[in-house]
């Protein structure tokens, strides 16, 4: 599994009780040499230890993520 976790994030869930959502970036996820991805982490329960969901992105798909995020964003 990873080697490092580095938490760069952690705000509220919102509609929710205690949830969260943490942004992480994680070195080897895969095992020794896989690249480091972002992960987000959605927890349901704030005092769970793994999210209930997870994504893991890939440094090079970020921006595109982003952007698509963000015309979600405005179609809410």
């Amino acid at each position: 599994m990873a080697d490092t976790i580095k938490e760069i994030a952690t705000m509220p869930l919102a509609s929710s009780k205690n949830g969260k959502i943490e942004v992480a970036v994680i070195d080897e996820p895969y095992g020794a040499g896989s690249a480091s991805v972002a992960s987000v982490g959605i927890f349901l329960d704030g005092s769970n230890d793994e999210p209930d969901w997870k994504v893991h992105i890939p440094k090079e798909n970020i921006a595109d993520v982003i952007a698509a995020l963000q015309k979600a964003a405005e179609a809410l």
